[in-house]
């Protein structure tokens, strides 16, 4: 299939490239940006006038729910999502049911998510079996599988030895581990601690639940050499010791979601509960500290953190609700939205999304890491095309997730994906 999408402004956050110009698939791939051969025939012409052109998104945290919960969400609904919102890479947690800690769960995953012929699907192993925190996976086993690193999911580590030895072993492997740095017994409430939580009579979440597990990280991170990718960062806290480490010369990269760094905990109102995340939102102060921290490179990545519910877990008073809402067909227009509101750089919102995610992954990507996340010339024809003038205003019943809720529902929100190409063919295609 060749294809040639004309007319567009084509940005490549990663080199910074940004121009009206031409851009020709075939075979899959990407074959001229610019300057496209006289005697190319493609079989479609994509017109992309007002349009931008962009490397397909590359999200870090995007739950499917299956194995396990498909009454929340199916893989087939979930990628439906993905690439209606220009995802064209994600990594799932492995907080599935069965959890993914052997390679046979691993492989049938990818396989499924293969023949859907949408986004390209990178699973996380589990750092222990069952995610019960006491035994190591098989990690060598599962890298072989598909996995492109190992974390805990939700599940907060109770051993710092368990998590030592881990490190150690990952280290001398080279895997990467991906931890959401909370400590086990602080983060049982469900919102964040201050004023609102306190007039709410809702238990609370203390900014030390995340900064004493980052400093037990970090510690730990001194005497092992591993690399660690941090899941959610939530407090202004927080951020400042992820940027000692980084100083230090730490291997630490980490990420926020879109929830954490446009909301506060004020969005809960009364009892809302599509604004019962985790991690919960906290104050204007953290939420102002993330963004100049995704603004400045402090923090690597914006992700969905799409967790699909269901309208029974959801329809329960605030304290029992499922925490989770659905992202991924908002992670472009939330990333559009907050380099409108914070005065960022257009290329870095974009960056935050493609290419910057894609860095956090490395390696791991194997033969496509000199591709995902950027447009280059003989690269991967993963991409996608977005009016950026089109606004649009979230409708649950809209949404191609099986998940309905998000606490952005009612927002008019910037730029609406228009296409999405995976591999060089059209995946996605509004109507």
């Amino acid at each position: 299939m060749k294809i040639l999408i004309q007319n567009g402004r084509v940005i490549d956050p990663a080199s910074g490239f940004d121009r009206q110009c031409d851009v020709a698939l075939a075979a899959g791939r990407i074959i001229a940006i610019d300057r496209v051969a006289k005697d190319f025939a493609p079989n479609r012409v994509i017109d992309a006038s007002g349009c931008l052109v962009l490397p397909g998104l590359v999200d870090l945290a995007a739950r499917l729910r299956e194995p396990g919960h498909e009454h929340e969400g199916m893989l087939e609904s979930e990628m439906a999502a993905a690439v209606a919102g220009g995802v064209t890479s994600l990594v799932c947690p492995p907080d599935t049911d069965p959890v993914l800690d052997e390679p046979g769960l691993v492989e049938m995953l990818k396989f499924r998510a293969e023949k859907l012929h949408q986004s390209r699907l990178f699973p996380l192993g589990a750092l222990t079996r069952g995610l019960a925190g006491e035994v190591l996976t098989e990690m060598a086993e599962l890298t072989e599988s598909g996995c492109v690193g190992f974390g805990q999911a939700d599940v907060a580590l109770a051993s710092t030895q368990v998590l030592q030895r881990a490190l150690q072993y990952a280290a001398t492997f080279g895997y990467t581990v991906w931890l959401r740095p909370q400590e086990l017994h602080l983060g049982k409430g469900v919102a964040a601690s201050g004023p609102l939580a306190t007039r709410l009579g809702l238990s609370g979440v203390p900014v030390a639940a995340e900064t004493i597990a980052l400093h037990t990280i970090f510690e730990l991170l001194k005497t092992t050499n591993a690399r660690v990718h941090l899941c959610r960062l939530s407090s202004a806290a927080g951020v400042e010791l992820v940027r000692r480490a980084k100083a230090e010369g730490l291997q630490v990269s980490c990420d926020v979601s879109i929830n954490s760094l446009l909301l506060t905990d004020a969005d809960i109102g009364f009892f809302d509960s599509r604004a019962r995340l985790s991690p919960p939102l906290r104050q204007q102060r953290d939420r102002d500290a993330l963004s100049a921290a995704l603004a400045d490179g402090t923090v690597d990545a914006l992700v969905s953190d799409h967790t699909p519910v269901d309208e029974d877990a959801k329809t329960l008073p605030f304290a029992e609700a499922e925490p989770g809402a659905t992202g991924l067909e908002l992670l472009l227009s939330l990333a559009v939205k907050w380099s409108h509101d914070s005065g960022v750089p257009l290329a870095r919102a974009l960056a935050v999304v493609t290419s910057e995610p894609a860095r956090v992954l490395g390696g791991a990507l194997g033969t496509l890491q000199a591709s995902v996340g950027q447009l280059v010339e003989g690269g991967v024809g993963d991409l996608c095309i977005v009016d950026p003038q089109a606004a649009w205003t979230v409708r649950a019943e809209a949404l191609a997730s099986q998940g309905k809720h998000t606490p952005f529902s009612g927002y008019e929100l910037p730029a609406r994906v228009r296409a999405t190409l995976v591999g060089g063919q059209v995946a996605f295609e509004r109507g």
